[in-house]
């Protein structure tokens, strides 16, 4: 049976262009990876494809799926999800199956009774890193932690639906500040995950692929991650205490 390798973090923070930048500058070790597909009833952004990126279904269709014992069906960030455990451990026995999302199904696989025998890789994102939560959360700073990774988040998530759509609606701006307000809380999970890789660069930016080869913090989170796949731990790489934030 193969390994669940999960790399979760609040939305925009960089996770789906790390899986792009694998797949392009460590080919190998990205087709290694079965991709774990959920079901999902928001509509695809532009270039998301249904049975590669998301099941996307209405929110009725996942709603009868609560009635299944083998799926686990989910809000997230007003979207509703569902994972099916059957599917995954099926996908396991052919080899290492990799979660790219969101945190709350990234605690489930963690967490899960019918996983307990799987060994997992757990990887969390950040937009800040330890250091930087420490002097955020310092009394004698006199800062707001959690307003100010929400601007950050706000910020990161417009530029990303810009770059995506031009100009933005109503619906998309309440999105947009619903996944914000939600990254503080997510964050505070990012203990319960084996490693933490700090990454300033999200999906928004051009570091990313600008340049052909990665930049910045984008370049450093790939090297990491592709590191952990390889069973070598890098000097990027951090471990958060409960009760960090």
């Amino acid at each position: 049976m193969g390994r669940l390798v999960i790399l979760s973090g609040p939305s925009c923070v960089g996770k789906s262009p790390l899986d792009k930048a694998l797949g392009k500058f460590y080919p190998r070790l990205h087709q290694g990876l079965q991709h774990l597909v959920l079901y999902n009833s928001r509509s695809p952004r532009p270039g998301e494809e249904d049975g590669k990126d998301y099941y996307f279904r209405n929110k009725k269709e996942i709603e009868k799926l609560e009635q299944e014992p083998h799926y686990v069906v989910m809000e997230v960030r007003g979207d509703l999800q569902a994972l099916d455990i059957s599917e995954l451990k099926d996908q396991l026995e052919g080899g290492d199956v990799f979660f790219e999302g969101n945190p709350f199904v990234g605690r489930v696989l963690l967490t899960h009774e019918g996983l307990k025998d799987v060994a997992r890789l757990s990887t969390f994102m950040s937009p800040v890193s330890r250091g930087e939560i420490l002097e955020l959360t310092d009394p004698s700073n006199h800062a707001d932690a959690q307003k100010i990774i929400t601007d950050m988040m706000r910020r990161k998530l417009l530029r990303r639906t810009q770059k995506q759509k031009g100009e933005l609606s109503l619906k998309d701006l309440e999105n947009i500040e619903k996944r914000a307000g939600s990254a503080y809380g997510e964050l505070q999970e990012a203990c319960h995950f084996n490693h933490i890789i700090p990454n300033h660069d999200g999906e928004d930016s051009e570091n990313w692929d600008a340049f052909y080869y990665p930049v910045g913090d984008a370049r450093k989170a790939l090297m990491a991650f592709a590191g952990l796949l390889k069973d070598e731990v890098s000097q990027h790489l951090e471990k958060w205490e409960e009760g960090l934030l």
